[in-house]
């Protein structure tokens, strides 16, 4: 008799752990399914939401100049990234695909000439040499110097294609997350209340508290970030303009890019600075490079007026989050970065201050 019961509750058991067991494997497999289905979008979403949560407080403004009208304020601002996204891109291609197709003519048809150097580049410490004799080649035999480099030229020029088809790939994903964040403008107080609802969930009565963190952070690295790099595009452009540097516009929109992915600047202005010194007198020349290398140092301190203004975090932290993210993660990192460290860090300081006895308690 107990052996039959023992065996029914054995058979039971296994069908309760086989059904069990199906079950979790049925939903493990259906995430794994959503996830491998999603995947291609969640950086797009991602980026959707930064966007969104970046320019909220502009939609909010506009929204009440335009009466409540959240859709036209939501569309506005789409079209508004749009224009600032594409308009320089395309000036930038098409100057691009202009000067490369001809400089590819005027090689076939032997009608590109360059200019002697002038002595005074020989002058030029640690590279004036090797520079005059370099130039000086190109102006008597153009052909025989870029045969001679050919190797590297094709190397460099593989390099620079495929840099334009992961450029090309970056702005067409940005159109898309503009548009995302288009949307998500229209739900942004359905957005707020699940994520207060999810960071609650894990994170129980500082949920809230993190999420509005988690915002101010994502504001406070638009504001540091993209503002510094506007303006020290601005300063570049007109530092060009006024040296009558050739398509300043485009040297400024590369400027802007590389300072948004944690570039210097100078890797566009130090060229541009050697441009300068053979067309012009050294002393405008020098002037010029001194004021190239301050514009690209400048984010040094602009970067600490605009990071963590407004915030309990240390400044220090959301710089560090800033630059290990975009190191780790590209752009994207420079983001999320700041968020994740500082919820680690108001998560560590709260644990010490839990930890840590009162002064009144340690008298």
């Amino acid at each position: 008799m107990e052996n039959a019961i023992s065996d029914g509750v054995k058979r039971q058991f296994l069908r309760v752990s086989m059904a069990a067991f199906l079950q979790i494997a049925a939903v493990v497999l259906l995430v794994g399914l959503c996830l491998w289905i999603v995947a291609p979008f969640v950086t797009l979403f991602i980026w959707g939401v930064i966007i969104s949560v970046a320019i909220y407080p502009a939609h909010q403004k506009l929204t009440d100049a335009l009466g409540g009208r959240e859709r036209i304020s939501a569309g506005l601002l789409v079209i508004a990234g749009l224009l600032i996204l594409i308009i320089p891109t395309w000036m930038m291609a098409g100057s691009s695909v202009e000067a490369a197709r001809s400089v590819a003519e005027n090689m076939q048809d032997g009608a590109i000439t360059i200019s002697p150097p002038a002595d005074r580049v020989a002058d030029w410490p640690l590279i004036g040499q090797r520079l005059h004799g370099l130039w000086s080649q190109a102006a008597e035999d153009l052909e025989g110097l870029v045969n001679q480099f050919q190797p590297q030229l094709v190397t460099i020029g593989q390099a620079v294609a495929k840099g334009v088809g992961t450029a090309a790939f970056g702005v067409i994903q940005f159109v898309f997350s503009i548009f995302v964040a288009g949307v998500l403008l229209l739900s942004a107080r359905t957005g707020y209340r699940s994520s207060c609802a999810i960071a609650t969930a894990l994170a129980g009565e500082s949920g809230k508290a993190y999420t509005d963190m988690s915002i101010a952070t994502i504001r406070s690295v638009s504001k540091g970030v993209v503002g510094v790099a506007i303006i020290q595009a601005l300063l570049a452009g007109i530092g060009m303009v006024v040296m009558n540097v050739p398509a300043a516009g485009i040297w400024s929109a590369l400027v802007l890019v590389l300072a948004v992915v944690q570039l210097p600047p100078l890797l566009v202005l130090g060229p541009v600075a050697v441009w300068v010194f053979s067309v012009s007198d050294p002393v405008p020349a020098t002037i010029f490079a001194i004021y190239a290398v301050l514009v690209s140092l400048c984010d040094s301190a602009l970067k600490p007026l605009f990071l963590g203004r407004g915030m309990d975090i240390p400044m220090l932290v959301i710089l560090i989050g800033a630059l290990g993210g975009a190191i780790s993660a590209g752009l994207l990192g420079l983001f999320l970065g700041p968020v994740v460290l500082a919820v680690g860090y108001t998560i560590v300081t709260e644990w010490m201050a839990l930890h840590t006895p009162a002064e009144s308690e340690q008298d």
